[in-house]
């Protein structure tokens, strides 16, 4: 991995959490995701299902880790199952994890290599009445794929079907959602590598690039500082591009007097930041370019104010909109006989800034958390208002990530990625 190791701590403690909610005589399983084909033999990169790196730190295909807290013997409480190297898989992919290396990743002293599992979740089995399977139940998710988690599930079913069903999901929402300290800084750090690709492409963007060349230049510095790369598809949408709230094409010349949306972040260990900035392709924003964003700005700073224990997440959209709306009044892009006839279900600011301002964020870009329960100290959110105007031929979006702390104001990750119009303007002509 390029990533530093992660103190094993993190994931003995998440563990910890996890089976603190399990119920008496069960067994927990979470399986690797697969190394899925394109075609002949390509694959896509490996990577990592999130909650068995969660809970145990082991980043490699083909692995399994079983948890069965009331296990008559301890060595049987945590295990792992990894797919057995030798010097064949050395030489053709690399060195693979060993069970010593597996134990100072995770912390789980208990590891059998993958061919064991079935003999040993017989053995577990009859000691158990529950087993907890791990479903995808992220109110984003569109999975068309039968994933490795699956195929376990469809398996196990017609093994043992007399034995209790219960989910892990609702478990990893709550606990994935609040971040240790461990996590926080390995979410910094992505985000301490996103400031350098952000700086880096202020110093290059010109008129006549095109939006692949700024995407490189992203894609440069986040290798370099130890990042896999993207932690999403990156979005590098000149002039009217940015009124396609998901461009990824990436392929326009960005010409003189436009703006370009750049909602582009790094990964680290696994860990994701989500940035948006918008820049000015001449490195000065007109004066009706420059009113907008301010108002953008000020929409986003109200909004990070707002992000404080006990706050619910549908009631902080519905103050944001009164905020949005305000300034959009003053923009002149809405008036008063707009808001006065607005439908309810789709206000009028919804004309200009058409999504929602904040997700959850971690070790996925729209991470674990339940909305209809109030934020608690720890959850990481994005803050993320837009106003896009197609008739003006652009649109700006501004985001950060921020810590939601236990009095006072959020603590924003991205403090130090300049976003004041000053700012980036000295820095793009400098």
């Amino acid at each position: 991995m390029k990533y530093h190791p992660i103190d094993r701590n993190l994931f003995i403690k998440n563990r910890a959490k996890f089976t603190a909610q399990m119920k008496p005589k069960s067994v927990a399983v979470f399986n690797s995701n697969d190394i899925y084909p394109i075609s002949a033999d390509s694959t896509m990169p490996f990577a990592q299902h999130r909650d068995i790196f969660y809970l145990s730190g082991i980043d490699q295909e083909e692995s399994i880790l079983l948890l069965f807290p009331d296990a008559p013997y301890e060595h049987q409480r945590e295990m792992l199952f990894l797919r057995e190297t030798n010097e064949h898989i050395a030489v053709w992919e690399g060195e693979k994890l060993t069970k010593e290396r597996a134990f100072e990743v995770s912390g789980i002293k208990t590891v059998y290599w993958l061919t064991e599992f079935e003999k040993v979740l017989f053995e577990l089995m009859t000691h158990s009445e529950t087993i907890y399977i791990n479903t995808n139940e992220h109110y984003r998710a569109t999975v068309e794929t039968e994933t490795r988690e699956a195929r376990f599930v469809k398996w196990w079913k017609e093994k043992y079907p007399a034995h209790n069903v219960a989910k892990s999901n609702p478990i990893l929402q709550r606990l994935r959602s609040v971040k240790e300290n461990v996590e926080l800084e390995l979410i910094q750090k992505a985000c301490d590598i996103t400031e350098k690709g952000f700086r880096r492409v202020l110093n290059f963007v010109q008129p006549e690039v095109t939006e692949y060349e700024i995407e490189a230049e992203f894609a440069h510095e986040f290798l370099r500082n130890r990042s896999k790369g993207f932690a999403y598809t990156p979005i590098i949408a000149s002039g009217n591009n940015a009124n396609v709230l998901h461009y990824i094409e990436n392929n326009q010349v960005c010409k003189a007097g436009d703006l370009i949306l750049l909602d582009v972040a790094a990964e680290y260990a696994n860990y994701s930041s989500d940035m948006t900035r918008t820049i000015p392709v001449s490195g000065r924003f007109t004066e009706r370019q420059k009113a907008v964003y301010n108002a953008v700005l000020r929409v986003k700073n109200e909004a990070t104010q707002m992000l404080t224990p006990g706050t619910l997440w549908k009631q902080y959209h519905i103050e944001v909109g009164k905020v949005m709306t305000s300034e959009l009044l003053g923009l002149g892009l809405i008036d008063k006989a707009d808001v006065q006839n607005e439908n309810p279900d789709w206000p009028a600011y919804k004309k200009y800034f058409m999504h929602g301002t904040s997700h959850h964020m971690g070790l996925d870009t729209h991470d674990y958390g339940i909305l209809t329960e109030p934020m608690q100290a720890n959850m990481v959110f994005t803050v993320e208002p837009g106003i896009y105007i197609p008739a003006e031929g652009f649109g700006i979006r501004l985001e950060d990530n921020v810590v939601i702390q236990e009095k006072g104001s959020p603590f924003n990750l991205m403090r130090n990625i300049p976003i004041e119009v000053e700012e980036i303007e000295n820095l793009m002509n400098a």
